[in-house]
C-alpha cells in the first residue's frame, strides 16, 4: 500500500495534528505515520472522531482523533464544562474526578482538573488511584453536579476510558448524555482551555475513603455471623487495579480477619503483568488467585477488575475444584441471599424491588415473583439499573440489583457496580453457607432447586476497525429481516427488537410495546421450551455479543451433571446453527 492510497480526509485530519495546537511529542508521532510505508496505523488514528457516547470515552491510546490522548480528553471534558454551564447558569458548579491504574490514567485526570478548573469549577480530584464505586460515592457525599473517571474497566492494556456522572453518581443518561455529546462535538482543538486554576482544585483521599467504608458496613445483614467466621479464608486479587486500596480494607470493616492476598497481583500496574486481559471473566485472569486459593484451601476466592467494579468469584466445586462461577450465578447468589436474609428477619415489607438487565437470567425476575418482589428489566449497564433506582427513591427500597457481566450493586449509596460492597458481601454468603454447612457451590445448588435450573454462556465475535463494525450492523440487519425460525429443536415463540421497542408473538401474531424507556439495539429470541437468546453490539467494544439461557430439569444434587450437560450440548447446537 502506497500514501497514495491514504483517504483524503485522514491526511488531511493528521495535517491539521501538525499545527502549534498540539505538543512536540503528538507532532512527531503523527509525522512518523505520515511518513511511515503502511499508512494502516495512520489510518485507523484518524480515520474518524473517537466518538463521545452514551458511555463517554473509549479507545486505543495513541496520537489521532480516534484515540485517547490529551485533545480527545480535553474536548471532552471542555464540552462537559460548557454543558455544566449551562445547566447550573448562576450556580457554583462542583465536581469528582477519580482515575484508574491504567497508563496516563493520571495524565488525563489533571489534564481534566485544569480544564474544568479553567472554565471556574470546583474540582475534587482523588490523590491517588480509586475504584469507579468510590467516586460515584463522593459525588453524591461532596453535593457535586458532575463526576468523571479515567478508567477503561477491564479492557486490554492498549486501552483507556473516560466515564461521565451526574449529580445522584450515576452515569449520564437521558437527556444529560445526548446533550452532553452535542456540546462535545462543538469544541474545537483551539476551545480547550488546558491552563487551570490551581486554586479550585482540591485534593481527596482518605476522609472520602472513610466515609465510604463506613457506608459499606452498612451492607452486612449478619454481623454476628461474620464475628464468628472472623477467620474465613478469603483470596482477593485486584488485578493490579485500584481495588487493593479499598477491597481489604471494606472486608476487615465487615469484620473478616484473614484476608489472603496474591502478592504478584496487588502490584498496581497498568501494563497488568500476570495477564494478557485483566477481566474476571475469563479463567486466566483469575487462574493466579485460584491457584492461591488451592494453596491455603480458601473458602472463596475474589477478584476485582482495574477500576474494581465487577466481582469475579470462585469456590470449589464438588470435585474439590475451584470454579468461577459466572455472572448470572454470582448475581443469583446475590439476589437469593439478600432476599432469604430479609425474610428471615421479617424485614420484607412488600415495597421492595430489584432491577437487572436483560440479558441477565431471569432466575432473578422468578426470585423476585415468588417473594412478591417488584423486578425491573433494563438495557444493557449499569446507568439503567441506577435510572429506575433514581425513579423510585423515596417510594420503594431497592435491595439489590445486577448484571450478567459481573456486576452488582447491593446498595444505593452507590449508583454503579461496586466491587468494594460486594466482594465484602460476598465473604458474608460465604460463612452464612458454612453455617448451614455448605459451600457456595452448595448454595448454588439450593437455588437451582428451588428456583429452576437454567445455564448461561456468552460467546462474543470481534470485528475490529472500520470494516468490522459495517460488518457487525449487517449482521444485526440481517437477524432482524430472517429471524431463524427454529433454535434448539424448538420453535420460536418470540421474539424482542428494542430497536422498534417491539414484542411480537410468532404463535398468536400478537405484537405489544416492550416496557423500556427509548431504544436499544438489542434482539431477543425466546423459544416455545423457554430458550433465551440476546445479540447485541458492545457500545464499547469491536464486538457483537449473543447471550444464551437454556433451561434444564434438576429435581435432585444428583441432577446437576445431567442437567448442566443437557443445557450446554443444547447452547453447542444452537451456536453451530447460528455459525459462531
Amino acid at each position: 500500500m502506497t500514501t497514495q492510497q491514504i483517504p483524503d480526509n485522514v491526511r488531511t485530519q493528521a495535517q491539521a495534528w501538525l499545527s502549534d495546537t498540539y505538543d512536540a511529542q503528538t507532532r512527531q508521532q503523527v509525522q512518523q505515520m505520515l511518513d511511515a510505508d503502511d499508512p494502516a496505523e495512520l489510518i485507523d488514528s484518524f480515520y474518524q472522531i473517537l466518538e463521545f457516547g452514551t458511555g463517554g470515552l473509549r479507545g486505543i491510546m495513541g496520537a489521532g482523533t480516534n484515540r485517547m490522548n490529551i485533545y480527545t480528553v480535553g474536548a471532552a471534558t471542555q464540552g462537559l464544562s460548557n454543558y455544566l454551564k449551562k445547566v447550573f447558569a448562576g450556580q457554583p458548579v462542583k465536581v469528582a474526578i477519580g482515575h484508574d491504574c491504567r497508563n496516563n490514567s493520571r495524565l488525563f485526570a489533571e489534564k481534566s482538573a485544569d480544564i474544568f478548573s479553567a472554565n471556574d469549577i470546583q474540582v475534587y480530584l482523588f490523590d491517588a488511584l480509586r475504584p469507579t464505586p468510590e467516586l460515584s460515592f463522593a459525588i453524591r457525599y461532596l453535593g457535586c453536579q458532575s463526576g468523571i473517571i479515567i478508567t477503561a474497566s477491564h479492557n486490554p492494556k492498549e486501552y483507556n476510558g473516560y466515564k461521565a456522572y451526574w449529580s445522584d453518581g450515576s452515569q449520564i443518561v437521558a437527556p444529560h448524555d445526548k446533550n452532553i455529546i452535542n456540546e462535545v462535538q462543538k469544541v474545537r482543538p483551539q476551545d480547550i482551555r488546558f491552563a487551570g486554576n490551581p486554586a479550585l482544585i482540591k485534593s481527596i483521599g482518605q476522609d472520602i475513603d472513610d466515609a465510604f467504608l463506613d457506608k459499606v458496613k452498612t451492607v452486612s445483614l449478619a454481623p454476628d455471623l461474620v464475628r464468628r467466621y472472623k477467620d474465613l479464608k478469603i483470596v482477593y486479587t485486584p488485578i493490579h487495579g485500584t481495588g487493593v486500596r479499598l477491597v481489604p480494607d471494606a472486608l476487615k470493616a465487615f469484620g473478616f480477619e484473614n484476608v489472603i492476598h496474591v502478592p504478584e497481583q496487588d502490584v498496581v500496574s497498568g501494563d497488568f503483568p500476570t495477564v494478557v486481559s485483566p477481566n474476571p471473566e475469563e479463567p486466566a485472569a483469575m487462574k493466579m488467585a485460584t491457584a492461591k486459593g488451592a494453596d491455603v484451601d480458601a473458602d472463596v476466592v475474589m477478584a476485582s477488575d482495574p477500576d474494581a467494579d465487577r466481582i469475579g468469584v470462585a469456590a470449589r466445586n464438588s470435585n474439590g475444584e475451584y470454579v468461577i462461577f459466572n455472572g448470572h450465578q454470582t448475581a443469583l447468589l446475590f439476589i437469593y441471599y439478600i432476599v432469604t436474609r430479609l425474610k428471615e428477619r421479617n424485614a420484607l415489607t412488600g415495597n421492595e424491588f430489584i432491577v437487572k438487565t436483560i440479558v441477565t437470567t431471569e432466575k432473578i425476575a422468578e426470585i423476585a415473583r415468588r417473594n412478591s418482589i417488584d423486578c425491573y428489566d433494563v438495557y444493557t449497564g449499569f446507568k439503567y439499573i441506577a435510572e429506575v433506582v433514581r425513579e423510585l427513591e423515596g417510594k420503594k427500597r431497592y435491595i439489590g440489583g445486577g448484571e450478567e457481566s459481573f456486576g452488582f450493586m447491593p446498595a444505593d449509596f452507590v449508583r454503579d457496580k461496586d466491587a468494594v460492597s460486594s466482594c465484602a458481601l460476598m465473604g458474608e454468603i460465604t460463612a452464612w453457607a458454612k453455617d448451614r454447612g455448605q459451600s457456595l457451590w452448595d448454595l448454588l445448588h439450593d437455588i437451582y432447586l428451588e428456583y429452576g435450573f437454567s445455564k448461561e454462556k456468552m460467546k462474543y465475535v470481534v470485528r475490529p476497525g472500520k470494516t468490522g463494525a459495517e460488518e457487525i450492523k449487517q449482521m444485526m440487519v440481517n437477524f432482524r429481516t430472517n429471524p431463524p425460525k427454529m433454535l434448539g429443536g424448538s420453535r420460536l415463540a418470540v421474539v424482542k427488537d428494542y430497536l422498534i421497542r417491539t414484542e411480537k408473538n410468532l404463535l398468536t401474531g400478537a405484537t405489544k410495546p416492550t416496557p423500556q424507556e427509548g431504544a436499544a439495539d438489542v434482539l431477543q429470541f425466546f423459544t416455545e421450551e423457554g430458550v433465551k437468546i440476546s445479540v447485541r453490539p458492545s457500545g464499547t467494544e469491536p464486538k457483537i455479543k449473543f447471550y444464551f439461557e437454556v433451561p434444564a430439569p434438576m429435581r435432585s444434587r444428583a441432577d446437576f451433571a445431567t442437567a448442566d450437560a443437557a443445557a450446554g450440548k443444547k447452547i453447542d447446537d444452537i451456536m453451530q446453527e447460528l455459525d459462531l
